[in-house]
């Protein structure tokens, strides 16, 4: 029995604490993959949607993020009017849009 615990206790004062340089490694290791994978992607596609909102204008065709289609008739600061058919017009945020369409394409529908 005293065999086994002089081993273990043998292998304990073996082992080695990890150096300060591969702790501050693991952790840029760590910020690179969130960078990367996460933060960036979100980012490039932040702008791409500020630049498409920032693009719209009165005759536009979009698609907004209920699913509903419609074509733009009059800007109002932050806000669109956009008519989905004739007589029916409602009011939404402009940074709803998620695309815009080719011209003409509610008339193919």
């Amino acid at each position: 029995m005293s065999l086994f615990i002089s081993t273990a206790h043998a292998a304990g004062e073996a082992a080695q604490q990890p150096s300060m340089m591969a702790n501050l490694l693991m952790i840029a290791v760590f910020v690179a993959i969130f960078y990367f994978l996460i933060w960036r992607p979100q980012a490039k596609r932040a702008k791409e949607h500020r630049s498409l909102v920032e693009s719209l204008g009165v005759g536009s065709e979009v698609v907004f993020a209920g699913g509903l289609m419609g074509k733009i008739i009059k800007i109002e600061g932050d806000f669109a009017v956009v008519e989905l058919s004739r007589g029916v017009e409602v009011k939404i945020q402009r940074a709803s849009v998620i695309s815009v369409l080719p011209e003409g394409t509610l008339n193919n529908l």
